[in-house]
């Protein structure tokens, strides 16, 4: 009897710790995803951090302070217009228009201080000006005529890229050509070992007050608050065509100001780049933990984002992977990082 109570003992345990696993992995699972919806910049940083200790293993010049100031100064015309995505994305909107903007605003100035003989800082103050009046047109098409923000930065991305080779004739303008004030950010000093840009500082400094805006401000409160449900944030009271038209404004002051560091970064005006710059602001947006339908995410996780293609495009290239693998790799990324933020938004509250 014994023998026979031991066995249905055994047995009954056996079947209760085979119907606690799927339990303990359901439980574990449940607290993975409110950990990621409460801090959704941890996930970016753990893929960073594993991105750069394969390439370390990879590549022993993956470490070497004169590559890692190189994938800095790559990104950095990147995160800065990924910042500016970044605002339109929390409002659960997006800016097809980002490149065109940048791009366009390069040789207005470019054009202002070579063919004008406009003083240096002017030439950038009216790029800044400029830049910022082409977001205010997106705005105003998306809060006065209610048009999906996807339709309209998709129409001025057309106008602004045409636009821009009308202004420049197709041709590029050399460094040499414009005001030094127009590539000031491409100019290196060292850190240690490092060299890095006054561009790259300038990236850091715009992250840096667009974190305090949003966590510290009550425009902050009013962006994420409009972008997770806009007629609930109008019944609350929010001006959710002011918010939506003012960050419209400041995506544009940003974009102008990555323009900026563009010249910097290639030392000269040229009409012909920006085409990927779209995609490439909205891969390292999506990578760095922002929801495509808005209200979350964080500027910091844009930053590791755009650090994430960064490391991947310069740690393939030093592994000798081909340049179509290095785009499949990106590719394949956006897609488990949209599937990852879909899998969240399940969490329950």
């Amino acid at each position: 009897m014994s023998s026979i109570w031991g066995t249905s003992a055994a047995a009954m345990g056996t079947h209760t710790d085979k119907a606690a696993a799927p339990e303990r992995s359901a439980g574990m699972s449940a607290r993975i995803k409110r950990v990621l919806h409460a801090r959704p910049i941890l996930g970016p940083i753990a893929v960073l951090l594993l991105a750069i200790a394969v390439f370390a293993l990879v590549s022993d010049r993956f470490l070497a302070a004169a590559n890692l100031g190189l994938v800095l100064a790559q990104v950095t015309v990147i995160a800065t217009l990924a910042l500016g995505q970044t605002l339109v994305i929390l409002t659960a909107g997006i800016d097809l228009s980002v490149g065109a903007i940048a791009v366009f605003t390069s040789i207005l100035m470019a054009n202002a201080s070579h063919s004008l003989g406009v003083n240096g800082l002017v030439a950038l103050f009216g790029g800044l000006v400029s830049g910022t009046v082409m977001g205010v047109v997106n705005g105003l098409l998306v809060t006065r005529l209610r048009l999906p923000p996807f339709i309209v930065t998709l129409g001025t991305l057309s106008i602004f890229f045409s636009l821009n080779a009308v202004v420049s004739r197709s041709e590029t303008i050399r460094g040499a050509e414009m005001s030094p004030v127009l590539t000031w950010t491409g100019t290196t000093f060292p850190i240690g070992d490092f060299r890095v840009t006054y561009g790259s500082i300038l990236m850091l400094a715009l992250f840096g007050a667009f974190i305090y805006a949003l966590n510290s401000t009550a425009w902050g409160k009013h962006v994420y608050a409009t972008g997770d449900d806009i007629e609930a944030a109008r019944l609350a009271g929010i001006r959710t065509d002011r918010v939506l038209l003012s960050v419209y404004l400041v995506a544009g002051l940003v974009y102008a100001a990555g323009a900026w560091i563009l010249m910097g970064r290639l030392a000269s005006a040229s009409p012909n780049v920006g085409v990927e710059y779209n995609l490439d602001s909205i891969t390292a947006v999506v990578l760095g933990g922002t929801s495509l339908f808005g209200g979350r995410g964080l500027v910091a996780g844009t930053l590791v984002g755009a650090l994430i293609v960064g490391v991947f495009r310069n740690g393939l290239q030093l592994g000798g992977v081909d340049v179509v693998w290095q785009g499949l790799a990106i590719g394949v990324l956006v897609l488990i990082a949209v599937a990852i933020d879909q899998w969240i938004r399940k969490v329950r509250t």
